[in-house]
C-alpha cells in the first residue's frame, strides 16, 4: 500500500493511497490480458504489511517476510536476485534487502531514527535512490548496494519521494510538493538538473518509467479517487488517461516488456486492494490476487516463475 511521509501527511490532509482498478467498459474487460507470457515474470507486491512474490499471471505466491504491517514498498534488483523494501521497527521505516529465494536473513541498510523508504535500484545494481526525512524533511538520497555512501541528491524545504530510477541510469524521476501541490519531476542521477514535467492542480504520484525509458506511467488523485495515466517522459507530454474508476488505482509498475501495467486497485471490493494488470493502453483488465488481505505496491521483473511448492 502506497503512503505518503509521514512529515507529507501532517503537512497536507491528503487520502492514503489504496490502489486502483480498470478502464472502460464490459466490452473493454471481456478482452483479458494473455497470460501466455506473463507466467515468465514475476511481481513482488505487499500484503498486508508482508512482502510477496508471484508469478505474472497471480500464480505461485510466496511470502518473504515474516512481520505483517511493518513492510512495504518492495522493488527487485536488476538481476532479480533480491528485493529491497523498508520495513517498519521501532517507530521508523528503514531500508532492508532479502533475498529473493526467501533464503537468508533480511539485511539491513539503513540505520536513522527517521524514515528511510521508497527504495529504488539503479539499472546497473550498484546503488540504491531512497526518500528519507532524516534531515528534518523527506529528500532523496542515494547510497550503495551495501548501504556505504548515502549522499543526499535533492536540497529544499518540502517532500521529495518516490523516486523511480530512468533505464539507462541518467535520470531519476520523483514526485515533489515543492510547487504547491505533488508534481512529477526529474533529476539527472547526481542530483543536477531538475526539471518539473507535470503542472497542474492536482497531485500525483508514483512515477515509473516504461523499459524503454520513453514514457512514465503515474497516478493521479482526483480527490476520492486515484487513475493511472501514462504520458512522454521527456517532457509530460501526450498524456493518456488508462483507468476510468471509482476506486483507488496506485502505483504502477511495466511489465519487462512493456506491454503491460500492474497495479494496485480497491475496485469492486472498497473493503481491500488487489493486484490487477492490464496493457498498456488501459484495456485487458485482469485482477490476480483475490484475498480478504490488502495487496498494493507491485513491483514487475523478469525473474524467472516460481514453479515449485
Amino acid at each position: 500500500m502506497r503512503t505518503l511521509p509521514l512529515a507529507a501527511t501532517l503537512a497536507v490532509l491528503l487520502v492514503v493511497v489504496c490502489a486502483g482498478d480498470s478502464t472502460a467498459d464490459d466490452k473493454t474487460r471481456s478482452r483479458l490480458v494473455s497470460s501466455s507470457d506473463v507466467t515468465r515474470t514475476r511481481i513482488a507486491f505487499d500484503r498486508s504489511g508482508d512482502i510477496h512474490v508471484m508469478n505474472g499471471d497471480g500464480s505461485g505466491i510466496r511470502r518473504l517476510t515474516g512481520n505483517p504491517l511493518q513492510c512495504r514498498r518492495p522493488t527487485w534488483s536488476p538481476d532479480a536476485k533480491k528485493v529491497a523494501f523498508a520495513f517498519l521497527a521501532g517507530g521508523s521505516y528503514d531500508i532492508y534487502v532479502i533475498n529473493a529465494d526467501g533464503s537468508g536473513r533480511p539485511r539491513r541498510l539503513t540505520r536513522n531514527r527517521l524514515d528511510d523508504e521508497y527504495p529504488t535500484w539503479s539499472p546497473d545494481g550498484k546503488q540504491l535512490a531512497f526518500a528519507s526525512d532524516r534531515d528534518g524533511d523527506h529528500e532523496i538520497f542515494v547510497m550503495n548496494a551495501d548501504g556505504s555512501g548515502v549522499r543526499r541528491l535533492t536540497q529544499n524545504r518540502t517532500v521529495d519521494f518516490e523516486p523511480a530510477w530512468s533505464p539507462d541510469g541518467t535520470e531519476i524521476a520523483f514526485a515533489s510538493n515543492r510547487d504547491g501541490d505533488y508534481e512529477i519531476f526529474v533529476m539527472n542521477a547526481d542530483g543536477s538538473g531538475v526539471r518539473q514535467v507535470t503542472t497542474n492542480r492536482s497531485h500525483e504520484f508514483d512515477p515509473a518509467w516504461s523499459p524503454d525509458g520513453a514514457k512514465f506511467a503515474f497516478d493521479r488523485d482526483f480527490g476520492r479517487n486515484y487513475e493511472i495515466y501514462v504520458m512522454n517522459a521527456s517532457d509530460g507530454s501526450g498524456e493518456r488517461r488508462l483507468t476510468r474508476s471509482q476506486a483507488f488505482d496506485t502505483h504502477p509498475s511495466w511489465s519487462p516488456d512493456g506491454t503491460r501495467i500492474a497495479f494496485g486497485s480497491d475496485h469492486g471490493n472498497a473493503a481491500n486492494t488487489d493486484i490487477y494488470i492490464m496493457n498498456a493502453d488501459g484495456s485487458g483488465v485482469r485482477r490476480l490476487t483475490r484475498t480478504k488481505a490488502d495487496e498494493s505496491d507491485p513491483d514487475w521483473s523478469a525473474a524467472p516463475a516460481h514453479t515449485g511448492g
